[in-house]
């Protein structure tokens, strides 16, 4: 069945049609006034960025959802975990203090920030799903404690997932240290005849697993297959089995987003923000120019059907030449495939129709 997905342009000649109020509009045409009711403790899921990185969403833009939110008499609190590697969000002190240079401040948003996993990522639920790889998934305890969720996601390129959306927001995003771990399960190798012995790679891994003489040499019983190596390895000597690896660990990904999803069953809307479309996650301490114009804002109560629509979306444009994209500019063609041609990350989409997240058939509705 075609599920709804709703869409805005960014077209504005007035104050009654510019990004605010179309937000604004947005949120009450896909329904979620009906997905809150009053005195709900509502999370607002989003990602504040790595220190470095400026392609999160705007502050401006996440007040007015947590203003719909509390027209409802709910009480929103923006919300994200910490991540598994070592950087600026590693621990609740650091995210904070992030989300705080980022402008994620009460004065703008209008609402507080609670870091879902705790101070070391510790704060943890475990929910029983019986999908394919996993029985039960780990999830950070606030979120899935929190009586409703609206998740806003910038939608991008990444360096695992082919593209980052809804779906990746929730099982990352939504998970503690170990439930990103199991997630990934992956394990990196190194090319020895590109690696030039930098140190770099050394330096991210949050598990020690990578030591550096001539060459960096990775210890496969530490390694948990985060990724952080890949973003920074300058000649990228450092990669993963993609044949073998690839579809399990975006399959396992889109079981621990459905896992998120099923503790708030219709109590839980989303998001996608189709600007400034980059190729890398938001995770990384830098931001590079869009791969594509901006498009847009959707919104929708299925992750699979709005990622789906968001993908489809950004493959109609025309891609930027100057930027990281290195084929496939043409209207129609997958710009997430010009960017990596060895990760298919249409993987998620198809796993979460299989485990009863969502539909990849989408109804969409131009507002």
């Amino acid at each position: 069945m075609a599920n709804k997905v709703y869409f805005v342009n960014l077209r504005a000649r007035s104050d009654k049609e510019n990004k605010i109020s179309k937000i604004r509009t947005l949120f009450d045409r896909a329904g979620f006034n009906e997905l809150i009711q009053k005195n709900d403790l509502t999370a607002i899921k989003l990602h504040f960025g790595e220190r470095g990185s400026d392609g999160f969403i705007s502050p401006l833009f996440v007040r007015q959802v947590a203003d719909k939110i509390k027209e409802k008499g709910a009480k929103p609190f923006l919300t994200d975990t910490n991540t598994l590697y070592g950087g600026s969000r590693h621990n609740s002190v650091d995210h904070l203090m992030t989300a705080l240079e980022h402008g994620f401040d009460y004065t703008v948003t209008g609402a507080p920030i609670i870091i879902a996993d705790g101070l070391r990522s510790d704060s943890i639920t475990e929910v029983e799903i019986n999908k394919k790889h996993f029985k039960t998934v780990k999830l950070a305890k606030d979120i899935v404690n929190a009586d409703s969720v609206i998740v806003l996601t910038h939608f991008k390129g990444h360096e695992m997932g082919g593209y980052g959306g809804a779906i990746k927001n929730l099982a990352m995003g939504g998970a503690p240290a170990v439930g990103k771990k199991e997630q990934h399960g992956t394990k990196i190798i190194v090319d020895e005849d590109k690696c030039i012995g930098c140190g770099e790679c050394s330096e991210v891994c949050p598990e020690h697993a990578i030591t550096v003489s001539e060459k960096a040499q990775v210890d496969w019983d530490k390694c948990i297959g985060c990724g952080e190596c890949l973003t920074v390895c300058p000649v990228k000597a450092n990669g993963i089995d993609w044949q073998t690896d690839l579809e399990a660990f975006l399959e396992r990904m889109a079981e621990y987003g459905y896992g998120l999803a099923k503790t708030h069953e219709n109590r839980i809307g989303y998001i996608n923000f189709l600007i400034n479309i980059t190729p890398d996650c938001d995770c990384a301490s830098w931001s590079d120019a869009p791969i594509v114009p901006d498009i847009g804002f959707l919104a929708s109560t299925d992750p699979v059907a709005l990622d789906q629509a968001s993908y489809d979306l950004v493959n109609k444009q025309l891609g930027f030449s100057d930027s990281h994209l290195s084929c496939n500019h043409e209207s129609g063609a997958d710009k997430f495939k010009g960017l990596r041609s060895y990760i298919d990350g249409t993987i998620q989409m198809r796993h979460g129709e299989e485990i009863g997240m969502g539909s990849r058939d989408y109804e969409l509705i131009v507002l």
